[in-house]
């Protein structure tokens, strides 16, 4: 499963997130993780969440990038049922909507193969958002 959370800037999405993982931890089996490009949701995710701030690591931001980052994640911890990216342009510094797309399509088959759940944050206008993109909303 792979949800998308789009809005424009200030619309509520990272409060939305904050909500969501804070539940997850609560309710899941597994573990609940949240990416994040920066240190914004530090003080407001339940401690028991592992909080991701991909500014740590010296990697190359992309789309690629980051579905490399999330499977290797995945490879070091087979207890992860839920992730969690809040603002997927900032994270992968890429803001193109085809590549988004793309890369929201693999999240969904990696999803299938795994039972990892998807929730990720996207700035925008809803109403805007290619096909590719919509489904996800």
């Amino acid at each position: 499963m792979v949800k998308v959370i789009m809005g424009k800037k200030g619309s509520g999405k990272t409060k939305q997130i904050i909500d969501l993982v804070n539940v997850a931890v609560n309710e899941e089996a597994g573990s609940v993780v949240c990416v994040e490009n920066g240190q914004t949701l530090r003080m407001n995710i339940k401690y028991s969440a592992k909080l991701v701030d991909i500014s740590e690591y010296s990697m190359e931001l992309g789309y690629d990038y980051l579905y490399a980052f999330v499977c290797g994640l995945y490879c070091s911890n087979y207890d992860i049922t839920h992730v969690f990216i809040d603002g997927l342009y900032k994270v992968t510094g890429d803001d193109d909507n085809a590549k988004a797309g793309a890369f929201l399509d693999k999240l969904e088959k990696l999803s299938k193969s795994t039972g990892i759940k998807f929730t990720l944050t996207l700035s925008g206008d809803p109403a805007e958002a290619p096909e590719d993109v919509k489904k996800y909303l």
